[in-house]
């Protein structure tokens, strides 16, 4: 509904586009995000909702067809040869509860995860130079629909600190095709802030400072909780110190893992999920079908790592949660959310997710002690 919406405001009122009487609910994206829906505007509500979710559908073939492809060509040497287990997780995949309040709701997240997937296929298999521009272009494209992959552009640099060398590689331009491919898409949207201001202020007020971000709800973003917290008690806050401060320590505490690490190899995986960790950590809304961007990265990085290395024994839990057992804990929250108003157990595998790739960055080696020989 919001997303039909805004297409209309788009088109026949752009300045009231963050005026939120014109939704449900928030409508909190890029502006150009409501062009993409223009099309879908301009038809009956009943016959738009049919044909975005058989859009839906389809995106989701292509999804596990490209999740297909990246395991093949990726997994480790220690996995079974055959393909049994691959179909197996994509099966798990399309089974995930997260995908229910998707298709309910109408949402984008499906649209999200395939340009997030098709440029990791892109920068995973084609090295020239265009095509690394266009995966990136893909992807800052997918920020204009909704900026959940925002924190992914810091790990489309090809940098790492070598420790033991004590030396800093750069692929100096790469990074830079990559950064000016991401943005590309993103600034057009400052042109449209440019000619109306009214759109900035009402941007800015609407995701960061505005009482959106105040409102007690079930996220379970790290910053929500805490939000959560100070409103409950009625501690003074300011929503948009907390956000930077967070995103400053579980983002930096990322990044710098990621400069850190160990191996190269397929790294830039592991970069997105770990990005993509950081977002649904650190930004007010973490819902229950955001998931749906995080859980084909960790079916990925579970074919990739070796078959029983112990940090699977992180990662495999995290995914079952997000795949089916999330959405129950949103259920649980709106029985107590008068008495103890924290969705925390999302929170609790978001961090055991970081933990795993924090590990891995910047463990030397996988020693035998951190094999499952079972």
């Amino acid at each position: 509904m919001i997303f039909y919406e805004s297409g209309k405001v788009f088109l026949t009122d752009i300045e009231n586009l963050y005026n939120q009487t014109n939704y449900l609910w928030d409508f909190r994206y890029f502006p150009l995000s409501a062009l993409f829906f223009l099309p879908f505007s301009l038809l009956d509500f009943g016959l738009a909702f049919i044909l975005f979710n058989c859009l839906n559908f389809i995106l989701n073939i292509l999804i596990c067809l490209m999740m297909y492809k990246i395991i093949k060509a990726i997994r480790g040497q220690d996995h079974e040869t055959n393909d049994k287990r691959i179909i197996l997780y994509i099966s798990l995949y399309l089974m995930g509860v997260p995908h229910i309040l998707n298709y309910i709701y109408g949402q984008i997240n499906l649209f999200i995860t395939f340009s997030i997937l098709a440029s990791l296929l892109i920068f995973l298999f084609y090295k020239n130079v265009k095509w690394q521009l266009l995966g990136s272009i893909i992807l800052g494209i997918s920020i204009i629909i909704k900026p959940t992959s925002l924190f992914l552009i810091p790990f489309l640099l090809v940098i790492r600190l070598d420790l033991s060398n004590r030396k800093l590689k750069i692929d100096f331009s790469t990074s830079v095709v990559r950064l000016v491919g991401v943005l590309i898409p993103v600034l057009l949207n400052f042109s449209l802030f440019a000619f109306y201001p009214k759109l900035w202020s009402d941007f800015l007020s609407t995701n960061f400072t505005g009482s959106n971000p105040l409102a007690l709800n079930f996220s379970f973003s790290l910053t929500k909780l805490v939000t959560n917290f100070c409103y409950f008690f009625n501690i003074p806050f300011n929503q948009l110190f907390i956000l930077i401060v967070l995103v400053g320590l579980v983002g930096g505490l990322g990044f710098f893992s990621y400069i850190l690490r160990r191996r190269d190899t397929n790294s830039i995986l592991f970069g997105y999920t770990m990005g993509m960790t950081i977002m649904l950590l650190t930004y007010f809304d973490s819902w229950d079908h955001h998931l749906l961007n995080l859980t084909p990265l960790l079916i990925i990085s579970i074919f990739n790592l070796p078959r029983r290395a112990k940090l699977i024994d992180y990662i495999k839990p995290s995914f079952f949660f997000f795949n089916f057992f999330d959405l129950i804990l949103v259920g649980v929250w709106f029985l107590t959310y008068p008495l103890f108003p924290y969705n925390f157990v999302g929170t609790f595998f978001l961090f055991v997710v970081l933990y795993s790739l924090t590990r891995y960055f910047l463990v030397k080696r996988l020693k035998p002690e951190e094999v499952n020989l079972q």
